[in-house]
């Protein structure tokens, strides 16, 4: 990576929340309303790009923010197992 490149943390602190919201809304939707194993794989991918996000972000979150994302996160990966079953 050239040192004029931003790395992803700022790329990602530039992006619109509103959008990310939207966007993240939308996978979840879809992940829910697809048969199956194809929705299931939907909300783990979803799910791992969360997991990312997280190990990044882990550091700087108070530790009610921590719980509340992992409590989340293993919402939404019991229901992709409860659809992949």
């Amino acid at each position: 990576m050239q040192p004029t490149q931003p790395g992803l943390s700022q790329r990602l602190a530039r992006v619109n929340p509103t959008k990310a919201f939207l966007g993240a809304l939308a996978l979840i939707l879809l992940g829910l309303f697809l048969p199956g194993i194809i929705g299931g794989l939907v909300l783990l991918l979803l799910a791992a790009a969360m997991i990312a996000l997280t190990r990044m972000t882990w550091s700087v979150q108070a530790p009610q923010t921590r719980l509340v994302r992992l409590v989340l996160l293993a919402v939404l990966i019991g229901i992709a197992v409860f659809k992949i079953l």
